[in-house]
C-alpha cells in the first residue's frame, strides 16, 4: 500500500495530521520554548501555565483541521478541483474564526495583531496542502484505474485471439472425425461405431470445457490423446500407435490446450500410413522441460490443400499464452517438435 492509498485509513490520516501540524506551527515551537524563560516578551503571556495551554490548543486545533481537510479531499478526490478548493476554503475560514475566538479567551494577555500574521500563514498552509494531497491522490487513482483497464483490455484481446485460433482447430478436427465415423457406418460395424461415437463425445466435452482455460496440465492433454488414439486407430486400422513416456511430476507441467491435436493431425496429413509404413509416435519430456513429439517421416507424393491450421496455429497460440515459440527439427529421417512446458502458478509459489 503506497502513501496515497494509506490515506484512506483514518489512523494513517491522523498520523500525517500530527506530523503536518507540527511542521505548520514549527515557528511557535521555538517561540514557546523561549517564552518559558522570557515571560516579559510582548508576544507571550506572563503566566507559563496559560502559555502552555495556548500552545497545546494551537497544536491540537491544527491537528483536527488538517485531519478534516485531508479526509475530505481524499474522500472527494474524484470531484472537481474547484469544488474541493472552495469547500476547503470555507472550512478553513470557519476554523480560523473559531480559532481566534477561543484563542483570545485562552491567551487573553496576547495582543491579537501579534499572532494574526503568523496564524493566517499557518491556516493558508493547512488549507492548501490537503488540496494538493487530494489532487495527487486523484491523479494516482486515475493512473491505477487506467492501468487496470489497459490490463483488462489486453487480457480480453489475448483471450479473443486464442479463442479465434482454437475455433480454427475444432471444425477441422470434427471434419476428420466424421470421415472415420462414415467409414464405420458404411461397413456396418455397429459396436465399433457406438464406441467411436462415445469416444468422440468425450473428446468434444474436453474441447468445450478447455477452450476458455488457455493453459492446462500436460496430464489432461495426454488423457485427451489417449481418448483420441482410439479414433486414430479406427481410421488407420491400428497402423499408428503412440509411445508415451512421461513421469508424474512432468505431467503436472502446463501446456496450451489442444497442443497435441494439431501435431497428430499434421502427422496424419503429411505422411503415408499403411502396412508398409507403420507410424509410431514417441512422446516424452526432455531435461529442458520440453515436450518432445517425434515421428518417422513417410512423405506423401501429393499433399492435400493446406488451410494453415497446423504448426502455424500452434506457434501463434504459444506466443500469445507463454511468450515462447515451438521448435522443430528433422533428425535421422524423423520429424521432431519441441513444445516448451511451464510450471503452474501454485508450483512457482511453493518454490
Amino acid at each position: 500500500m503506497n502513501f496515497f492509498e494509506s490515506l484512506k485509513l483514518p489512523r494513517t490520516t491522523l498520523w500525517w495530521a500530527l506530523i503536518m501540524s507540527a511542521i505548520i506551527i514549527y515557528p511557535n515551537i521555538g517561540e514557546f520554548m523561549w517564552s518559558l524563560f522570557a515571560p516579559a516578551h510582548k508576544c507571550t503571556v506572563a503566566i507559563n501555565t496559560a502559555n502552555v495551554l495556548y500552545f497545546i490548543y494551537r497544536y491540537l486545533f491544527f491537528v483536527g483541521l488538517t485531519f478534516l481537510l485531508i479526509r475530505m479531499n481524499v474522500k472527494q478526490a474524484k470531484k472537481k478541483l474547484n469544488e474541493r478548493f472552495w469547500k476547503s476554503f470555507l472550512l478553513a475560514i470557519a476554523a480560523y474564526l473559531i480559532y481566534v475566538i477561543i484563542g483570545k479567551n485562552i491567551a487573553y494577555q496576547i495582543r491579537l495583531d501579534c499572532f494574526t500574521q503568523m496564524v493566517i500563514l499557518q491556516f493558508l498552509i493547512a488549507w492548501l496542502v490537503p488540496i494538493l494531497i487530494g489532487q495527487i491522490y486523484y491523479l494516482t487513482v486515475i493512473q491505477q484505474e487506467t492501468q487496470k483497464e489497459m490490463e483488462r483490455l489486453k487480457t480480453e484481446n489475448l483471450q479473443s485471439r486464442v479463442d479465434a485460433l482454437s475455433n480454427q482447430i475444432n471444425p477441422h478436427f470434427f471434419f476428420n472425425s466424421l470421415n472415420g465415423l462414415t467409414a464405420l457406418v458404411a461397413d456396418n460395424r455397429n459396436e465399433e461405431t457406438l464406441e467411436y461415437v462415445n469416444k468422440l463425445s468425450n473428446i468434444f466435452r474436453y474441447i468445450l470445457q478447455s477452450e476458455k482455460k488457455g493453459l492446462v496440465k500436460l496430464a489432461d492433454e495426454l488423457d485427451f490423446l489417449r481418448a483420441y488414439q482410439y479414433l486414430i486407430e479406427v481410421r488407420y486400422s491400428g497402423k499408428i500407435s503412440f509411445n508415451i513416456d512421461v513421469n508424474e511430476d512432468d505431467s503436472q507441467l502446463q501446456i496450451p490446450v489442444l497442443s497435441l491435436l494439431p501435431l497428430i493431425e499434421n502427422i496424419v496429413k503429411h505422411n503415408v500410413i499403411d502396412s508398409e509404413h507403420i507410424m509410431t509416435v514417441d512422446i516424452n519430456v526432455s531435461k529442458r522441460k520440453e515436450l518432445i513429439v517425434k515421428n518417422p517421416i513417410y512423405p506423401k507424393y501429393q499433399i492435400g490443400e493446406s488451410h494453415g491450421i497446423g504448426l502455424s496455429n500452434l506457434s501463434s497460440r504459444y506466443k500469445l499464452l507463454m511468450g515462447k515459440d515451438i521448435r522443430t527439427a528433422e533428425i535421422e529421417n524423423h520429424y521432431i517438435v519441441f513444445l516448451p512446458l511451464k510450471k503452474s502458478e501454485d508450483e512457482s509459489t511453493d518454490c
